[in-house]
């Protein structure tokens, strides 16, 4: 059974840091597409991060680059986004999201079948 949990939520001030875990099982993450989406309340759902399987080349968003980067863990079976220069503005609930099929092309959530359960990230002071 293919299941995404995601940790490492919480309250940050302005600048500030965190780094967000998606743990899988019953695939293996090395093989699949990852992407992290977040939705803040009354927007669309964004992509924000999206690795290819294998040789993990990503995509990120324009409003993230250079502040988020996210990557994978072979041997943990575990994605991680490591978001640095926190703005109120990435305030949201963020998603892993996986699917065997994703071939690097758009980061729409559209593309991904697994998804976790999300985790709350506040940016404020």
């Amino acid at each position: 059974q293919v299941q995404l949990v995601e940790s490492g939520g919480g309250l940050v001030q302005p600048g500030g840091s965190l780094r967000l875990s998606c743990a899988a099982s019953g695939f293996t993450v090395d093989y699949y597409g990852i992407g992290w989406f977040r939705q803040a309340p009354g927007k669309e759902r964004e992509g924000v991060a999206c690795l290819s399987a294998g040789d993990g080349s990503t995509y990120y968003a324009d409003s993230v680059k250079g502040r988020f980067a996210a990557s994978r863990d072979n041997a943990k079976n575990t994605v991680y986004l490591q978001m640095n220069s926190l703005e109120p503005e990435d305030t949201a609930v963020y998603y892993c999201a996986a699917d065997v099929n994703w071939g690097g092309s758009h980061c729409s959530g559209s593309y991904f079948h697994y998804w976790g359960q999300g985790t709350q990230v506040t940016v404020s002071s």
